[in-house]
């Protein structure tokens, strides 16, 4: 006989979750959540690995309906080729509506300028601000993790913002037994988090077992690099290589990707999903704490751009 215990524990079960399962059931229940609280919800997607496991489970969260969110990328202008074609090829594939909000624009414009170390990254925040304004969307998901930087640490699954996008530390709202508190005043929005509880292991654990396609710089692949920093980045108009700096081709993989000025590479020989997995595994840096120069900039620069309303 099964014991209460034994149900608990989920051992005897046959309708206990396993991990993965509760993970995806509290991700679909945020979507479903946020379909009926909210007007005009948007999904950030970048083809980055987070954000296409976010629209996997929002595309299992209603269906067979269509999801009914668009999607939003604020596109640096210095973003991987592989990444982009990867993107506008998923958005074509499930007849999704995509708006791109260009920082390449806002410089055109005089608006934004150039940084000396080449990096576009901080000047996302604007361009998402204002298109959030613009489009009006009153709900944007994220996919941002706790286990990806301790600023992300700190936010809350609905993270409110202000009617100038900011985030303030102090006006999280408890999250007890999952209930999420959507309200908000005319002008400010909800930054809404379904991956906040997983880890990077999770998310390659659950594209393992979901068989879920990704742009191929996930994995090992010969590429032509430079050092900076301490990291391989790709050479590119955007500033590098600069002198001193040599160009050499290396086996790497990215773990995250974001602009290519500020993404590095990692050594690795791991061309498949379970070699992935075993590398993930035995790790002990973050993706963001190996391989992302912008959040080395300070002590505190994730938390300073949050608070000026980037994710």
């Amino acid at each position: 006989m099964t014991t209460v215990a034994a149900l608990r524990e989920g051992t005897d079960s046959p309708y206990a979750l396993s991990h993965l399962d509760a993970l995806e059931s509290e991700a679909v229940h945020i979507f479903r959540e946020v379909a009926g609280e909210f007007e005009n919800p948007v999904i950030l997607f970048s083809g980055g690995k987070d954000s296409i496991v976010m629209l996997h489970l929002a595309l299992k969260a209603f269906t067979p309906a269509p999801v009914p969110f668009a999607l939003l990328h604020v596109d640096t202008g210095h973003n991987f080729p592989e990444v982009l074609e990867y993107r506008d090829r998923t958005v074509a594939r499930h007849g999704l509506r995509l708006h791109v909000a260009s920082v390449q624009d806002y410089i055109d414009r005089g608006v934004l300028k150039e940084r000396p170390d080449g990096t576009r990254n901080p000047l996302q925040t604007l361009p998402l601000t204002e298109k959030i304004q613009s489009e009006g969307f009153d709900a944007v998901f994220g996919g941002g993790r706790r286990d990806e930087e301790k600023a992300r640490a700190k936010e809350r699954v609905f993270s409110l913002r202000d009617e100038f996008s900011q985030w303030d530390p102090r006006r999280q709202r408890p999250e007890l037994w999952n209930l999420y508190n959507g309200r908000h005043a005319p002008g400010e929005h909800v930054r809404v988090f379904p991956l906040s509880n997983w880890t990077e292991l999770d998310v390659w654990q659950y594209i393992a077992r979901e068989g879920i396609e990704l742009p191929e710089i996930y994995y090992a692949h010969e590429r032509e690099v430079f050092r900076r920093g301490g990291m391989w980045l790709t050479a590119g108009e955007w500033g590098g290589p600069k002198g001193g700096e040599t160009v050499e081709k290396r086996l790497v993989r990215y773990r995250t990707v974001g602009d290519m000025s500020c993404t590095g590479a990692v050594d690795s020989d791991a061309d498949t999903i379970e070699k992935v997995i075993a590398e993930i595994a035995a790790s002990r840096l973050t993706e963001r704490g190996a391989t992302r120069a912008d959040d080395k900039l300070s002590e505190a620069a994730m938390e300073d751009r949050k608070r000026e309303g980037y994710f």
